[in-house]
Order: C-alpha cells, then sequence, then structure tokens
C-alpha cells in the first residue's frame, strides 16, 4: 500500500458506478445517445458529472458558466441541481451538437435554467465581459478545444466571484501529460496549462484524478 490515488481497474471503475452513481433516467438516455458519435469520448464521465453536481451543492451555486457544450450532459447535470431561479450559460460552435442538447434539456424540464451562447467561445465571454457580468457567476466549467484554454481560463477568472470554483476538464490527457513521445498541439496546450494553473497564486487549487483529470480552482 502506498499514500497515493488507487489505480482504477475496469472491474473497480463497476464497483465505483455500482456503488455511488445516481444518474436519472435523462442523464442516462443522453449519455447512451452520445456514445454513438465518433465524437464520444468528449463527454465527461457520469461519475464527474455527480461529482460536480455535489460540488455545486455543497457551494449553494446559482449561477454556471461552461465553455464547451458539447451535447449538454455537463450543463443538464449542473442545471439539475440549481435552486429554481438558477442558471447555467453554456458556451459552444456547434449547431450539430446542441440540438441533442436541447432536445434533452428540453426533456428534463431544464431549458428555462440553461442558455446557450453560439458562437466561438472566446467571443462569447468577452461578451458577457462587456455585459458587466464580471463577478456574477459561481462557478466555472472548461472542457472545449485545448489551445483556447489559457485564454478561456483568464476571462473566466475574471467572470468568477471571489471564493467562486473553476473546474478543468482533461488535465491528465489519458496520461500523455507524462509521455515524452507525445509531443502534439493539444498535449503541449494542457502541460503548459498545467504549468501556468500550478503557478498562479491568485487561485487555490488540486488537480483530482477522476475521468480525465479535472483541475479545480478556487478564485482567492
Amino acid at each position: 500500500m502506498t499514500n497515493r490515488s488507487i489505480q482504477m481497474t475496469e472491474a473497480l471503475h463497476a464497483y465505483v458506478l455500482a456503488h455511488s452513481l445516481r444518474e436519472d433516467a435523462t442523464l442516462h438516455a443522453l449519455r447512451e445517445e452520445t456514445s454513438a458519435l465518433p465524437e464520444r469520448n468528449m463527454q465527461i464521465s457520469p461519475e464527474q458529472g455527480q461529482f460536480m453536481q455535489l460540488l455545486l451543492r455543497v457551494m449553494g451555486a446559482r449561477r454556471c458558466l461552461e465553455v464547451g457544450t458539447f451535447t449538454g450532459y455537463s450543463a443538464l447535470a449542473m442545471a439539475q441541481v440549481l435552486p429554481e431561479d438558477g442558471q447555467v450559460v453554456t458556451c459552444d460552435c456547434s449547431e450539430e451538437w446542441t440540438r441533442i442538447a436541447a432536445r434533452y434539456w428540453q426533456q428534463a424540464g431544464m431549458q428555462t435554467r440553461i442558455e446557450l451562447r453560439l458562437a466561438r467561445a472566446a467571443d462569447s465571454l468577452e461578451a458577457l465581459l462587456s455585459e458587466g457580468q464580471a463577478g456574477g457567476f459561481d462557478f466555472a466549467f472548461i472542457d472545449a478545444d485545448k489551445s483556447g484554454y489559457e485564454g478561456y481560463y483568464e476571462q473566466c477568472l475574471q467572470l468568477l466571484r471571489v471564493g467562486g470554483l473553476l473546474a478543468v476538464d482533461n488535465t491528465l490527457w489519458d496520461g500523455r501529460v507524462v509521455d515524452p513521445a507525445s509531443a502534439d498541439a493539444a498535449t503541449n496546450a494542457i502541460r503548459a496549462f498545467n504549468e501556468k494553473l500550478y503557478a498562479d497564486t491568485r487561485v487555490d487549487i488540486s488537480m483530482v484524478p477522476i475521468g480525465d483529470g479535472l483541475s479545480l480552482a478556487r478564485k482567492r
């Protein structure tokens, strides 16, 4: 035994899901439909979605920001645990993927809690800042193109309130962050972002080995 995180075998992962996951029928159906897409690996794991829900409940979050909607699983998971007047603002540039999202948001009765901004994420975030929404969000989730992470992080940090929490997905990048043979642009962007976050004294941080790696940053 060592004092490090346990390795997650297939059997152990199945045990975690069987003894922890409380995914509702709509989230499950959305995950099943998304699993048929070629880009299915872009969706977060269900246990990560539930972990994010727990964080929002603990925080008493009311307003959430998301960069990277895909088919809407994480936006729906967040919206479900917000109060009736809560809001998720989610940013994506794909009409095809977000059409799937909108269908499930409607099915779950969460469409009034989710605002989709269909444009380049950097432009949507800049628009929010221009609208005077700096400091107006409790929680932000970044899960989009890796080359944009550093820019999205800076914009989201402005939009978060003091004490707000920022979650960044894929920061372990299927282990490629520690593979010297991996030198593609996305891997290098993740490495650069991880270094930046580690050195950033504006936030308190923790890298959590859930899903593909989830880095948490609390704005000081």
